[in-house]
């Protein structure tokens, strides 16, 4: 097959996209390939236009693409929205009935739906038969799903799979001359498990030790939830679904007050609720992990859409100084990994952290190896002893008291007034003052022992240097595949940041291109705050789409054709622009930092 095949699956909300793309995915990886999913779906209630893309290949898949192999078209609407994206030799699965073309394989699946006696719900069965005869796919691998998706249900197993043989007969009955081998079956096939980023993140969560999770529902991160409430009984944890945010994270405060790992999720509008709350963790110095599901705003903004934009607001959420550890994951298993991090660290510097993803990570999916979920985990300074003239906020080098838990005979005050070592409130100055720096120097400590130093993909020394957090970094790495001579630096932590290590790498960059989902370029602000460096050429991007990896290829190119890299001096000055389908990146590349 292809290096990677790309399949886009799109129909009307009610079609089963989703459902019959994720199917497709455990035929690939069934099959012993990779694969890598986009959805995409409006900010309705009901109704409008959903597609999915499946990217297939033999070698690991990291991002999705602008272009589609196959476009398997459950009504008109789906020709119409993404016809202009096709490869030159790419076909369309269609109803016959629905549109005739050049491109077209004709399938009446209307037709066969009916007759397989499930009407019109069963065209998106009828369609997977269909593509797993037209890719020379195993139909057994596609029965066996049918029957592990709706066991429960017999009779709708067997109608599912009348109508997925109806599909895959017609195929191989009628279009014999077009069948290919993408999703043929290997030999030796190693296990595989399909998750996104919510599943990763409650698989994490599970295997960090969570006690206690509170979650009010909000696009992206509801799919959270939905695994944690899953599993409580199994897992031996509580979730607890509140009336709002507000609820959710002060829920989780009191549960973390009383000794257990806990945790809350929510996307901007709902962390916008949870400043308060989240000042009072920091006052109080209790643990808790808040997950922050960017998409795109401000206000409701796109709520169905992607968008790096919270990275600032995270790192300055809260009236007042106080200590907040600020991680950003990348993909499904790093956010897997991070969420352990984020309750260790937790508890061991007695402080907020907050995990950003985005809607991409949190709703795409990927194949893995079988994750590690065996974890250690580090509860701190946490005592369960009766401890002798105990003082809740004593003075230390490392800024970390020892903690207890109500009822264990150790007296301490919470609340959320500035206080003395036991918590008794106090306005005095030297109390205030050495309680401040008592705080804030947690993130002198956590950076010293806990802060890792940052990834750099592709060479050491390279002639661009590519510089970016969050889920660009698949499409980033797909890019480097084509550049051996560009490198990536990759950042997770932001607060406290790794800024001597950022400084003396891009010190020594000779071409530096920013890449971010966002308006402002937040992250090259960071840079330019922490390390004095600023990054003048950007790749912006804010439609709520992914940054694809021929966009980026495309950028790189113009990097190397517009002028030499300049010496280290110079940080790239390029008045270049970028304008591609199906979306138009904006690019902060003139001097006063602002877009094109």
């Amino acid at each position: 097959m292809a290096e990677k095949y790309s399949i886009k699956i799109g129909g009307s909300a009610g079609q089963g996209i989703k459902s019959a793309g994720l199917m497709l995915s455990k035929i690939a990886t069934r099959s012993g390939l990779n694969i890598y999913t986009y959805t995409e779906y409006p900010s309705l209630i009901r109704g409008g236009h959903n597609v999915m893309q499946i990217l297939i290949s033999p070698e690991e898949v990291l991002a999705p693409s602008i272009k589609t192999d196959l476009l398997i078209a459950l009504n008109k609407e789906t020709i119409d929205l993404h016809l202009n994206e096709l490869h030159d030799q790419a076909i369309i699965l269609c109803d016959g009935e629905v549109f005739q073309g050049e491109k077209v394989i004709s399938a009446p699946l209307s037709k066969l739906a009916n007759e397989a006696g499930g009407g019109e719900l069963l065209i998106n069965t009828v369609a997977l038969g269909a593509t797993v005869g037209l890719l020379g796919g195993d139909l057994e691998i596609l029965k066996n799903l049918i029957t592990e998706s709706f066991s429960v249900k017999p009779e709708i197993v067997e109608v599912n799979k009348v109508a997925a043989k109806s599909g895959y007969d017609f195929i191989v009955q009628n279009h014999a001359d077009k069948i290919t081998q993408t999703l043929k079956k290997a030999e030796n096939i190693a296990p595989k498990m399909i998750i996104n980023g919510n599943d990763g993140m409650a698989l994490g969560a599970i295997a960090g030790g969570l006690q206690f999770a509170s979650i009010y529902p909000m696009t992206p991160i509801t799919g959270l939830l939905h695994n944690l409430a899953l599993y409580q009984e199994q897992f031996g944890y509580i979730y607890k679904q509140p009336e709002d945010e507000i609820s959710a994270i002060n829920m989780a405060i009191g549960a973390s007050v009383a000794g257990a790992r806990a945790l809350t999720a929510t996307s901007g509008g709902g962390f916008c609720l949870m400043t308060e709350g989240l000042g009072l963790a920091g006052i109080t110095e209790t643990p808790v992990v808040v997950i922050l599901g960017m998409r795109a705003g401000p206000s409701t903004g796109m709520p169905t859409w992607s968008e790096n934009g919270d990275l600032q607001f995270a790192l300055h959420a809260g009236h007042g100084d106080f200590p907040k550890i600020v991680l950003s994951a990348g993909d499904s298993r790093e956010a897997f990994d991070l969420v352990k991090d984020a309750l260790n660290l937790a508890d061991k510097y007695q402080t907020p952290v907050i995990l950003l993803v985005d809607k991409n990570i949190c709703e795409n999916d990927q194949s893995f190896h079988p994750l590690e979920i065996s974890s250690q985990i580090d509860r701190g300074k946490l005592s369960l002893e009766t401890i002798p003239d105990y003082q809740r906020y004593a003075l230390s080098d490392d800024g970390i008291s020892k903690r207890s838990v109500p009822g264990k005979g150790n007296f301490f005050i919470v609340n959320s007034d500035e206080h003395d070592e036991i918590g008794f409130s106090s306005e005095e100055i030297e109390n205030r003052n050495s309680q401040m720096k008592k705080r804030m120097s947690k993130l002198q400590t956590c950076a010293k022992n806990d802060m890792p130093h940052p990834q750099i993909f592709g060479p050491q020394k390279a002639d661009l240097t590519i510089v970016s957090n969050g889920s660009t970094k698949g499409a980033i790495l797909e890019s480097l595949k084509k550049f051996p001579n560009v490198n990536f630096l990759y950042l997770t932590w932001l607060n406290p940041f790794p800024a001597d290590a950022v400084r003396n790498i891009l010190a020594e960059s000779k071409y530096i291109l920013d890449i971010e989902n966002n308006f402002l370029g937040q992250l090259a602000d960071l840079i330019r705050e922490k390390t004095g460096i600023e990054i003048m050429d950007k790749i912006l991007k804010y439609d709520g789409r992914p940054i694809f990896p021929e966009e980026i290829e495309d950028k790189i190119r113009s990097i190397v054709i517009a002028s030499d890299p300049p010496a280290g001096g110079e940080r790239g000055n390029l008045n270049t622009e970028i304008a591609s389908s199906p979306s138009t990146i904006a690019q902060g590349s003139r001097n006063d930092g602002g877009q094109i």
